[in-house]
């Protein structure tokens, strides 16, 4: 295949999101619009792909980083206006120019191979993407002569009834040859709001007796474009049944898929079951045979083989293997439960290791702490890690007993073996081996050798 460049677009405000935030950067399925197409892209080359950007330019290259080389289109003077911004960096270097927008995220690698693949046999000048269906939702018709060969592009706003009756929609994809592309670019006609349009391009290759090329696809879903909180509402319910399938295939259990919501970044291990109401999101790595849910959602997080998490949030934080949550618990950022952890119902840990074996009782909280291994957190125990202005350290070592209700006021350490009686408030470290109980708690004794 002759030298390719592929330039998405993602220049536009998207008015009709009525949003702060650019139309490219709005979320489905996790990840932004923008990011399934820069994704397609890197299927088709490997060179990065130019990124036309403008409205919340800022915005787009915070998102999306160095994934891309950035052209910014400065006015919003239309698609073809936004395509010419590529020029310095195209002309005479790529034979063929693939373009497409930001807000199709459905669009296959395959279709748009085979649209390359079109174009690399015929050699016209343009190959473009056009869609047969009853919903035109807005689309551009396809006008073609006796012959069946494409005329032109007619808008739905200035289209005729005779027009609008035409089920051949233009998707706005469109495969250039480089050296007819430029020159002819720079020629297009200033339209009647004051912008130029990519689809006058067909026109003018027409006018010159071109043959202008059309792949026609059935499958409306795959061009669907997002326009509007409507359109995403759309996208968001076609996306989730996608990923919810593609793990279903994969040996992963939901019990109520149209009840599961998984983003497009997560990844799951076989024979895990996830409940109802159950929602994993963002940089999210599930391990095998897992049971999440119901009422569960866990977020930037990962867990290993052999979990337990009902009806809890976890947030930021790793689970290793064999390890039980909830219910009703929350792991917040920075949690981190070694092998065999298990935290009771109403639990909470934040910023803290627990070691393998250890046990959390409901109703606990432990935050900025360190616990090692086979401890035992008594229901209702609290480190009292914030003073007002600053957070302060809890160390639990090996083989401690805290007793219920206790209060460990940081900075402490607890020493290996330690018992700490129920009800205690700790203000001082406890040496290894001794039994300590009272408000305050002081050391009573010594932990009988077994």
């Amino acid at each position: 295949m002759s030298k390719l460049s592929i330039v998405i677009l993602a220049a536009g405000q998207g008015t009709r999101m009525k949003s702060e935030v650019p139309k490219a950067l709005h979320s489905l399925a996790g990840k932004p619009l923008v990011q399934y197409a820069v994704e397609m892209a890197a299927q088709l080359i490997s060179e990065k792909p130019l990124l036309v950007v403008g409205h919340g330019a800022d915005q787009v290259r915070r998102a999306i980083g160095d994934q891309v080389i950035y052209v910014e289109q400065r006015e919003q003077l239309g698609t073809g206006h936004a395509l010419l911004q590529a020029r310095p960096l195209l002309e005479g270097r790529s034979e063929t120019v693939l373009v497409c927008c930001a807000d199709m995220p459905f669009l296959s690698p395959d279709t748009l191979r085979r649209l390359l693949e079109l174009h690399e046999e015929r050699k016209d000048p343009i190959a473009m993407l056009t869609v047969e269906a009853d919903d035109p939702k807005g689309f551009g018709r396809i006008l073609r002569d006796e012959a069946g060969q494409v005329v032109g592009i007619v808008e739905e706003a200035v289209a005729t009834d005779a027009q609008k009756a035409i089920r051949e929609l233009n998707c706005g994809v469109y495969c250039f040859d480089g050296d007819w592309l430029w020159p002819h670019l720079a020629q297009l006609p200033l339209s009647p709001k004051g912008e130029y349009y990519l689809t006058d391009l067909v026109a003018m290759a027409v006018a010159e007796g071109q043959v202008v090329e059309a792949l026609k696809i059935s499958d409306v879903t795959e061009v669907l474009g997002i326009n509007d909180r409507s359109h995403l509402a759309q996208a968001e319910a076609l996306m989730r049944q996608h990923i919810n399938q593609k793990w279903l295939l994969e040996g992963v259990t939901l019990l109520a898929p149209a009840l599961t919501f998984i983003d497009a970044t997560v990844k799951i291990g076989q024979d895990t079951i996830i409940y109802p109401n159950t929602y994993l999101e963002g940089a999210t790595a599930i391990g095998c045979q897992c049971r999440l849910g119901p009422n569960t959602i866990v977020r930037d997080s990962t867990i290993g083989d052999r979990c337990t998490v009902e009806a809890s949030v976890v947030e930021g934080a790793v689970l290793e293997d064999s390890v039980d949550v909830g219910p009703f618990s929350h792991l917040r950022q920075g949690a981190h439960l070694a092998k065999g952890v298990h935290v009771g119902n109403f639990g909470e840990v934040k910023n803290s290791y627990l070691g393998p074996g250890t046990r959390m009782g409901h109703f606990s909280y432990l935050g900025d702490a360190t616990v090692g291994q086979e401890v035992n957190i008594g229901a209702g125990t609290i480190t009292c890690n914030y003073d007002g202005e600053r957070k302060h350290p809890t160390v639990i070592e090996d083989g401690a007993f805290i007793g219920s209700d206790t209060m460990l006021v940081a900075p402490v350490r607890v020493g290996a073996g330690a018992k700490i009686g129920a009800g205690s408030v700790v203000t001082h470290d406890i040496p290894p081996g001794s039994i300590a109980y009272g408000v305050p708690a002081r050391v009573r004794g010594k932990v009988r050798e077994e």
